[in-house]
């Protein structure tokens, strides 16, 4: 069983009151720890995603437990019904081990960054990550920081102080 399938079981038994559990196969083909994060869309636009950014568990219990917090429990949107599995599109994108970004200052940064990485944003108590997806929808470096700013909770121009992380991912689609 593919990673997507495997999201898409454990979303299907998740409508039943059941939490998936996979095959022995499946299992040992996924037993590494991973991180992983899963995104459900639905006519092109987000529907769900949720996700770790640190290994901690095995990948097949990351992607299940990701694929059930996706459909039902991202607060940006309602639970998801079983009338719309079949318009949902998944995506499972796993997660490299986050390294730090050094960094000079602001052009430094900028000069830095690239489309195929992931970027978390720290700073105090706040921290925000936006998935290498989303350069697809802000391609300008500047405004592609100010938005992760904003969505840490921080000022627009936080980017500029912060501690980046980055990490690439490999990207599994239905």
């Amino acid at each position: 069983m593919n990673l997507t399938k495997l999201a898409r079981k454990a979303i299907e038994k998740y409508f039943d009151g059941e939490i998936y559990d996979p095959d022995a196969k499946t299992k040992q083909k996924y037993t590494k720890k991973g991180a992983c994060f899963i995104t459900l869309t639905k006519n092109w636009e987000l529907r769900g995603c949720v996700g770790s950014l640190l290994a901690h568990q095995q990948l097949y219990k990351d992607v299940i437990r990701n694929a059930i917090n996706a459909a039902f429990k991202d607060y940006r949107f309602e639970p998801l019904h079983k009338t719309e599995m079949s318009s949902i599109k998944i995506e499972v994108s796993v997660l490299t081990i986050p390294k730090d970004l050094q960094y000079k200052n602001e052009n430094d940064l900028l000069s830095k960054l690239n489309p195929s990485m992931g970027l978390i944003l720290e700073k105090y108590n706040h921290s925000a990550t936006f998935l290498p997806q989303v350069w697809t929808d802000l391609p300008d470096k500047k405004e592609f920081l100010e938005e992760l700013s904003l969505k840490a909770g921080l000022d627009r121009n936080d980017w500029k102080s912060s501690h980046y992380k980055y990490y690439r991912v490999k990207k599994y689609k239905e």
